[in-house]
């Protein structure tokens, strides 16, 4: 199982091509950044890109509603082409009190506006010509970013039909708050039989995760219940919670002395992630100790779990 990053630090561009280049030198798998209403994800992996040279570099997730499939396509290829064809795409639909909320646009049917997107975008990513006429897209037209292969997109896919078609269509999934019983019982057999039934590879599973490395479980749990309360407050991530066997998002964070974090992070291998997406929060009076703990773990497991 690979280990990603999921960066949290300073919002400003300068950090997070700074932190591309440190997460490389410690020899992570991959970093991936967040898209919502700070900088441009792929303008920073771009950038990124340049600074780097072996790191895979990621979008987790942009959220479809924010760009047409033919914008996305023509970015994604120039970002790719900057990183020397190291950039993963993750897409989704997000949420609705995003997407109806702060962009006023409806959120009618997200799983099929998905299925339709990606039917125009992943031709778009490979230079092929498309005509596509949906329920939400209409689109004649052909992107060209010469001497560029397509990346790979994953999609931020929970629920059982947005599942079948990450497998039918996508690379993969991205999740967020998808504990281990939800992995093993729910995510995995539901993608790898979709994309079985579709005659595709066996799909990439990331599993994002919070994560600290500490001797106080119970304050850990405390701190990330707190932290990322907002997510138990979605309904999308309400009925992953729920599939997990959890409460909330404290009973899915990974948390544990280093021996703890490793066996927990191989049982979610066991249950078929193929990567580790780790959302590294703190604890303590120290919080830069504390982060070093958890950095330090991960890093140490990198190629071993």
């Amino acid at each position: 199982m690979k280990i990603a990053i999921f960066y949290g630090g300073p919002a400003d561009v300068d950090s997070q091509v700074r932190a591309a280049q440190d997460y490389e030198a410690q020899g992570f798998d991959g970093l991936f950044f967040g898209s919502v209403t700070g900088a441009d994800a792929m303008t920073v992996i771009a950038l990124a890109g340049q600074k780097t040279s072996r790191i895979e570099l990621g979008t987790s997730v942009v959220p479809t509603y924010l760009r047409h499939p033919t914008g996305m396509a023509m970015q994604a290829l120039a970002t790719q082409a900057a990183t020397g064809g190291r950039l993963t795409l993750g897409i989704g639909p997000s949420h609705k009190p995003f997407v109806e909320g702060m962009l006023g646009i409806p959120y009618d049917r997200p799983a099929l506006h998905t299925r339709e997107y990606l039917s125009v975008l992943l031709p778009l990513l490979n230079g092929e010509p498309v005509s596509f006429r949906g329920e939400f897209f209409k689109v004649n037209g052909q992107v060209r970013v010469p001497n560029t292969e397509a990346p790979q997109v994953l999609i931020s896919a929970l629920a059982p039909v947005m599942l079948r078609i990450a497998g039918e269509l996508a690379g993969g999934t991205i999740t967020w708050m998808a504990g281990l019983r939800a992995v093993e019982s729910h995510v995995t057999p539901r993608i790898r039989k979709a994309a079985q039934e579709a005659g595709r590879p066996e799909p990439r599973i990331m599993v994002g995760l919070p994560v600290v490395v500490t001797d106080d479980a119970a304050a850990a749990k405390e701190k990330a219940a707190q932290a990322f309360r907002v997510y138990g407050t979605l309904p999308n991530y309400q009925r992953i919670l729920a599939t997990s066997g959890a409460e909330g998002p404290a009973d899915v964070a990974i948390v544990g002395n280093e021996s703890e974090v490793e066996r927990q992070l191989r049982e979610l291998a066991s249950a078929g992630a193929t990567d580790f997406l780790a959302g590294m929060f703190t604890v303590g009076d120290d919080p830069q100790a504390s982060l070093r703990r958890t950095t330090e773990c991960l890093r140490s497991l990198v190629g071993k779990v």
